[in-house]
């Protein structure tokens, strides 16, 4: 992997220790994700230079930010960075263009060169530029947040959880946006949330932390497939894939999405056809046969091999299933594995509820 980012960090707080060596790609999103106390805050404020371990090493870009064994150490104002916090902190004596072009004038940018145009337009914010901060939502707020620190047009953007403090709604504003990160951005974006639904939803690669250390790393399907990791044993399992709308029944409120060999049906999506979605398939609701059923409710009946079977101590099984040139897991019960016969390399039928599909 072609990374951007190469960082090691040994930070020693008594109570905590954090010991973190890890390199992410040069583009797309990467997020920390881990309970409260992993560490993951910690790291990004490594990065940012907030933190100053005894021991680190940081290179961006091919840039060499902080090496202890030579005495270097870039300070954070130098370091060509984004940082947008849990809290906008936008200056409320200035419109939200106000805002925007606050950081500019600082590094002598102007809005054309900085692209701020682009920028406005990703965020959605156009119709907010005269508007003060106390007249913006928490979700607006965070978007500009989001924009100030993007026209500073940083090498890298870190984000700790930007979405912590805003209501069910807000979230559900905003989410979208963050979503075309990943697409428009040619810098990497590192993310830090302990919510599942946003690492499965933002996610192009992702850091499993725990204790103070990374547990697992890689892209997100190939994170999310292992079986060896609680994340794939949780009750929240799900796996993650990407397709496209290939069309709509719309006297059944149904979207058909085309993923690379496979065609699922789900709950009506409000895009048109060939727009790029991500879909999430929670392992629970992922039932197994050895024969394509004849009679049955379930829509998304899909040929399937087994490439993986792990049991846990309470009786369930997690089946890693290969459809087409995609992943799968399902949970069983270990009865229905030993009922089944189920063996790797079987062929099956993988059956999926389309209302159980998230967009």
């Amino acid at each position: 992997m072609k990374s951007s980012i190469n960082a090691r960090f040994a930070l020693d707080y008594g109570t905590f220790n954090l010991d973190a060596d890890l390199a992410l790609p040069g583009t797309g999103i990467s997020v920390l994700f881990g309970p409260s106390g992993s560490g993951k805050t910690t790291l990004l404020r490594c990065i940012a230079g907030l933190e100053r371990p005894a021991q680190g090493y940081l290179e961006v870009n091919g840039t060499v930010w902080q090496d202890s064994s030579q005495g270097f150490f870039l300070p954070p104002h130098k370091r060509a960075l984004g940082y947008v916090f849990q809290d906008a902190n936008l200056f409320p004596h200035l419109s939200v263009y106000g805002n925007l072009c606050f950081g500019l004038k600082r590094i002598g940018l102007k809005p054309a060169a900085a692209g701020l145009e682009q920028t406005v337009e990703l965020l959605g914010i156009g119709h907010l530029l005269d508007r003060m901060p106390e007249r913006l939502s928490g979700g607006e707020k965070q978007r500009v947040g989001i924009a100030r620190a993007l026209v500073l047009k940083p090498d890298i953007l870190l984000m700790d959880e930007p979405l912590a403090s805003l209501d069910f709604q807000r979230k559900q504003e905003i989410v979208p946006y963050l979503a075309r990160l990943h697409q428009a951005l040619e810098i990497p974006v590192v993310y830090v949330t302990h919510a599942w639904q946003e690492a499965a939803r933002l996610a192009d690669h992702l850091v499993l932390m725990n204790g103070g250390r990374v547990a697992a790393a890689g892209p997100l399907a190939e994170t999310l497939s292992r079986i060896d990791l609680p994340l794939a044993q949780d009750r929240k399992a799900v796996m993650v894939w990407e397709g496209r709308i290939a069309g709509h029944e719309a006297d059944y409120h149904l979207t058909r999405i085309a993923c690379m060999g496979a065609e699922l049906y789900t709950t009506a999506i409000d895009a048109s056809a060939g727009t790029p979605v991500r879909v999430q398939i929670c392992a629970r609701d992922v039932s197994l046969a050895l024969e394509a059923p004849q009679a049955t409710s379930i829509l998304n009946v899909l040929p399937a091999t087994v490439t993986g079977l792990a049991d846990d101590r309470k009786g369930q099984t997690v089946v890693r299933l290969q459809v087409g040139a995609h992943t799968l897991l399902s949970h069983i019960t270990l009865k229905s594995k030993h009922s089944l016969g189920l063996k790797i390399g079987m062929s099956v039928y993988a059956q999926i509820k389309g209302t159980s599909i998230l967009n």
